[in-house]
């Protein structure tokens, strides 16, 4: 006997409303609940879809607990008045480091390694989060190392000294509330920072003024096979159209940091195997170098048979750009070749 539609309304109706959901003791079951409650007319079918729903919410929320719990916790205490001491003991030095990448072309890739190494730190979290913390009192020596490298370096005025400490320190307080195995781990985040602080001057000066006779030697010999007679005198060119200095600016040494740097990110992004992330990084070495003094032989060119002008202003900063490229591509293709040659044997096995 078929029933009608409103007796078969009061007879679901009649039924406990949590006939449909015992056993459920998990949010899922409370929204269904709630939702027959509000709108009795919805069908069983349509509560467990939305169970569906509500059970993948609270794994998306399960989820977010996991992600932040893969970050080792502090206390917030302590955290706050490490940072607070440390902002007070390194302002000045951070804030004239900060200046000094903004006006300085030859440091300007400074900005990109704090940030560069945030990243890694993050993308690490999980392993970090695996990695029991084992607090070592060493550290504290480590520490004091470091503040006797800051007074250091503020009293003789030694800023590459004053920035480096901040290192040590950094590596002091790992091992103070981490432990070795935790320095161990953040080992590589941590001295990549070493390429944000500017070399010495005396130690730019020893790279950078053999660069500038070795520039300007491969292009006394390159320029007369293309026709460009040429009497070099040190780190001065003589050509025909004018006399092109090879100056400190020209040395390649602007290229070559920024070119490590942009490579051992390269590496880390686009390549897993340790050994040729370390090969990309030593090969920018030479790139750099090459490419510059392909920059210095095509600047001769140009000031000789197109125009003087064309080795000075806008011209000659233009060519340091298109340089740079230069090299980000032959690094690239090195890489590329690599992958290949490796391939290639690979199928030959």
């Amino acid at each position: 006997m078929e029933l009608s539609s409103a007796q078969a309304r009061s007879a679901v109706r009649s039924k406990p409303r949590n006939a449909h959901f015992s056993g459920r003791n998990t949010v899922s079951g409370s929204i269904a609940r709630i939702v027959y409650v509000a709108y009795p007319e919805l069908s069983p079918v349509r509560l467990d879809g939305l169970g569906i729903l509500s059970q993948l919410l609270q794994s998306e929320l399960s989820n977010v607990r996991r992600e932040t719990a893969y970050l080792p916790s502090f206390p917030l205490w302590q955290i706050g008045s490490l940072l607070a001491i440390t902002a007070w003991l390194y302002w000045s030095i951070l804030a004239h480091l900060v200046g000094q990448w903004w006006n300085s072309p030859d440091f300007s890739h400074g900005f990109f390694v704090p940030l560069f190494s945030a990243y890694v730190v993050w993308q690490e979290r999980r392993k970090l989060a695996s990695i029991p913390l084992r607090p070592s009192w060493a550290g504290l020596g480590i520490v004091a190392i470091a503040m006797c490298t800051l007074i250091v370096g503020q009293l003789g005025a030694e800023l590459f000294l004053s920035r480096f400490s901040l290192l040590i320190l950094l590596a002091g307080l790992i091992v103070l509330f981490g432990g070795w195995h935790f320095l161990r781990a953040l080992f590589f985040p941590l001295a990549f920072l070493i390429l944000m602080i500017p070399i010495p001057a005396i130690a730019f000066n020893q790279i950078a003024f053999p660069l500038q006779l070795l520039a300007s030697q491969v292009a006394s010999v390159i320029l007369p096979w293309l026709g460009v007679p040429v009497l070099r005198e040190g780190n001065v060119i003589n050509l025909p159209a004018m006399p092109l200095e090879v100056a400190e600016a020209c040395s390649g040494i602007r290229s070559l940091m920024s070119l490590v740097t942009l490579s051992i990110i390269y590496g880390y992004l686009m390549e897993k195997r340790l050994w040729l992330r370390w090969l990309l990084a030593f090969a920018s070495i030479p790139i750099a170098v090459a490419a510059n003094n392909v920059r210095i032989i095509g600047t001769g060119l140009l000031a000789q048979y197109w125009s003087p002008e064309m080795a000075q202003g806008f011209y000659h900063t233009s060519w340091g750009w298109i340089t740079f490229v230069i090299s980000l591509l032959m690094l690239y293709g090195l890489h590329g070749l690599i992958n290949w040659v490796l391939q290639k044997a690979r199928a030959a096995e």
